[in-house]
């Protein structure tokens, strides 16, 4: 019994973190076509993103049947926990690549109209770096790592504003730049969504080798 419950928690480990590698290469290839203008990458995220669906399942169906038939408790109660909190961020920050995949084929849409901004190509390293450590974080129970993930949210926010900010800039100058414009900021505020998800799994991890909730604390 105890052999058979353990491999079932490895067995959600290791979905979390199919479902997370799933996510890295869906924001992977985002950041390839936007960045390179390339429209075919585009196909690949909506097929990374059903990939992310479809382990969502998975995972919850296995932490459902893993509470009801183990009652796990303690350490093991908290993996089973973090594991389904976890999951629900990957599911969202799957939709946020999507959307930013929606905007990027906007833009390409509107030919030359297009800036790529040296700060959009900032926060898009910074959120990728942020989702990578987040999951390493889980894999380690890395405490120190998850508190300079919650430390970086706050650069990530940053950019977003300055991103926000140029583009206001840009509009009032310029009618034509509107409708670029506004994509550029849809964009930004996926990519600090993302951050904000990857904010989430760090204090899932905390909580984890801890049994600390973290949430909120900074705002304290």
């Amino acid at each position: 019994m105890i052999r058979h419950f353990e491999i079932d928690l490895q067995g959600i480990k290791a979905l979390v973190l199919a479902m997370g590698g799933t996510v890295e290469k869906a924001l992977a290839e985002v950041c390839q076509a936007l960045f390179t203008r390339d429209p075919h990458r585009l196909a690949e995220v909506h097929l990374q993103e059903q990939k992310v669906n479809d382990l969502q399942i998975q995972v919850d169906n296995l932490c459902v049947q893993l509470i009801a038939k183990q009652a796990p408790v303690a350490k093991d109660l908290r993996l089973v926990i973090a594991a389904i909190k976890i999951n629900t961020d990957l599911e969202r920050m799957g939709d946020q690549v999507v959307n930013i995949a929606h905007c990027a084929a906007d833009l390409f849409l509107q030919g030359q109209a297009i800036k790529m901004l040296p700060d959009l190509l900032k926060i898009s390293e910074r959120v990728r770096s942020m989702v990578r450590d987040s999951l390493d974080a889980f894999v380690r129970r890395d405490v120190s790592l998850s508190q300079e993930i919650l430390k970086r949210d706050d650069e990530v926010d940053q950019l977003k504003d300055k991103i926000i900010q140029e583009m206001v800039s840009s509009m009032r100058l310029n009618t034509e730049e509107i409708e670029p414009s506004l994509g550029m900021i849809t964009i930004a505020r996926n990519f600090e969504r993302l951050a904000d998800h990857a904010t989430n799994i760090a204090e899932e991890v905390i909580f984890l080798a801890t049994g600390d909730d973290v949430r909120h604390a900074k705002n304290d």
